[in-house]
């Protein structure tokens, strides 16, 4: 059996970049990884389906608390699905749920972390939910706060920005990589190079350079613009948006960004997202 490598991630931080960069690293010599296919080598716990396995209920009648309950199960059996080391996507803060862990930590190897300033993920999460900028300011600073379950997806524990990103970084360890998306767009390379060291993937530089060539945003909102993508809402134009840093200063407000800073000041002020006055 495998173990997890969770790939975590607030939403619009950077989660989908990482995986397609992965997944072009995997698959290696080649031409670029169909961005639709990208969950074939990164893999993503929340699926309804994987939850119907052990409960075959219509998912309308699953609790919360029955959805915790089944979470570690669910989750070791994606360990099962490989072996070494298995990538998988979340949402999810390191949190408790009903009393029920949402890591299962006896199947996981260890977890990469996207930060990205909360002030420019408030605006690619109004326009990824369709919602409005004050609304989703609201939504980043509830502690606690669960995705509701659907057909699709069954619920996630995010809570507020601040939690979650406390919940996987409070305490450094060598089984945890942390990737600024502010660095990721500075220097892709390196940061990149950083990743595939600290996953052990035996690649060489041409190997890492060429995965980086074909995982840039104009790849992926190229591949977009031609087939469209699975992930994209229905509240969106296009996933692939704007793919910046920075791009709160035209959007939003001076008391929109007094908000975002009066909730998540101290963890702003540790990945140097504080703006000057």
């Amino acid at each position: 059996m495998g173990r997890i490598l969770w790939l975590a991630s607030y939403p619009k931080s950077g989660n989908t970049w990482v995986r397609v960069f992965l997944a072009n690293l995997i698959r290696g010599q080649g031409g670029a990884v169909d961005i639709n296919r990208v969950g074939e080598a990164t893999l993503a716990e929340p699926g309804t389906a994987g939850f119907a396995l052990f409960d075959q209920r219509p998912w309308q009648q699953w609790t919360p608390a029955e959805i915790a309950a089944l979470r570690p199960r669910v989750q070791e059996r994606i360990a099962t699905t490989g072996q070494g080391i298995v990538p998988v996507k979340t949402h999810s803060a390191f949190v408790r749920d009903h009393g029920v862990p949402s890591i299962n930590m006896a199947v996981s190897h260890g977890a990469v972390y996207v930060v990205r300033n909360p002030l420019d993920v408030a605006v690619s999460y109004a326009h990824h939910l369709g919602e409005s900028l004050d609304a989703i300011i609201a939504l980043m600073g509830r502690d606690m706060f669960r995705t509701p379950t659907n057909e699709t997806n069954v619920h996630e524990v995010m809570g507020s920005w601040s939690q979650h990103v406390v919940s996987w970084t409070a305490n450094p360890s060598p089984q945890l990589h942390v990737m600024r998306y502010e660095d990721m767009l500075a220097d892709p390379l390196a940061c990149f190079r950083g990743l595939a060291a600290f996953m052990r993937i035996a690649a060489d530089a041409a190997t890492i350079e060429q995965a980086v060539a074909h995982s840039t945003f104009e790849k992926m909102r190229a591949m977009e613009d031609k087939a469209g993508f699975v992930e994209r809402t229905p509240a969106q134009d296009r996933f692939f948006r704007a793919g910046r840093a920075g791009q709160w200063r035209e959007a939003l407000s001076d008391q929109q960004v007094a908000a975002i800073k009066r909730d998540h000041r101290e963890q702003m002020a540790r990945f140097g997202y504080l703006p000057d006055a």
